[in-house]
């Protein structure tokens, strides 16, 4: 990559952790979500996201804290661009270790991020340290500690949140369509297809839907797509597979949309992951 941008990428196999150190100028990233946690840091410059439906300014000293689905973007506002630290913390691990520090806490919550930007540096030193350690490939003894600390950190940031499948404050027909898609993600769907499936006009369908989950119906299924497409090249499938089994046209459509959400290439992901040549 240039140097007005690059990315280096590391999974850590014991955990399922993935390390992203990272640097971008201008448009980094179009609008998508992990189906992580995002913990990480700014180190230098301004990283300009929209989440949860708001603009945020991260800069150096700040954590930021994404939960799963968690809609946001990524730009440079000002020369020089900008250059972050980020842990993809898996869901079910990081259910793991808290519960395990809250013997109390409720089978049926998940951690949940109270705000997107937390302005303590104690959170930072420790994302930091977490960080180092798993990107830097340290004993493993060294990893389990920084990760310790990590989690003692975090449980002043996270709050229990209760699992819920259907949302009584989002409209029936956005969520039928959410489950439609989930589905059926590996068909090619048209809108009159969704709306017949959820019981109304595709007009009010994406009205309903865009309200509801921050994307248009199409852009939900691109990017519930990708999510998918990220996990099976990290379990170790080619690129070339990944595309045939989501439905997109051919490798180089799944590449085009990868790399717009992600800036990099499914065959670079791939290689940062398995450690194996481009494919």
């Amino acid at each position: 990559m240039g140097t007005d941008r690059w990315i280096s990428l590391r999974l850590d196999t014991e955990t399922g952790i993935e390390t992203i150190r990272a640097h971008f100028t201008g448009h980094a990233y179009d609008p998508h979500w992990h189906d992580s946690y995002l913990v990480g840091f700014t180190e230098q410059g301004v990283q300009q996201f929209h989440c949860r439906r708001q603009l945020h300014s991260s800069t150096p000293g700040q954590a930021f804290l994404l939960e799963p689905g968690e809609i946001h973007d990524g730009h440079a506002p000002a020369p020089g661009g900008f250059t972050y630290s980020t842990l993809y913390l898996q869901p079910h691990w990081l259910r793991g270790q808290m519960q395990a520090l809250f013997e109390d806490a409720p089978d049926d919550c998940l951690p949940g991020f109270a705000h997107t930007l937390a302005e303590e540096p104690q959170l930072v030193r420790h994302i930091a340290e977490a960080f180092n350690a798993l990107h830097g490939q340290d004993l493993r003894i060294v990893r389990h500690a920084a990760l310790d600390r990590l989690l003692e950190a975090l449980s002043a940031a996270l709050h229990w949140r209760r699992v819920e499948q259907r949302s009584p404050h989002l409209p029936a027909v956005a969520m039928r369509a959410r489950e439609y898609l989930h589905a059926h993600v590996e068909q090619d769907i048209g809108l009159n297809d969704l709306a017949a499936a959820t019981g109304t006009d595709r007009f009010r369908l994406s009205r309903a839907f865009k309200a509801a989950y921050g994307l248009a119906p199409h852009a939900y299924l691109v990017q519930l797509r990708l999510s998918l497409a990220r996990r099976l090249l990290r379990q170790g499938s080619t690129p070339a597979d990944v595309a045939a089994a989501l439905g997109f046209a051919d490798q180089s459509h799944l590449g085009r949309w990868f790399r717009r959400a992600y800036g990099l290439s499914p065959a670079g992901y791939c290689r940062h992951c398995t450690n194996l040549p481009d494919r």
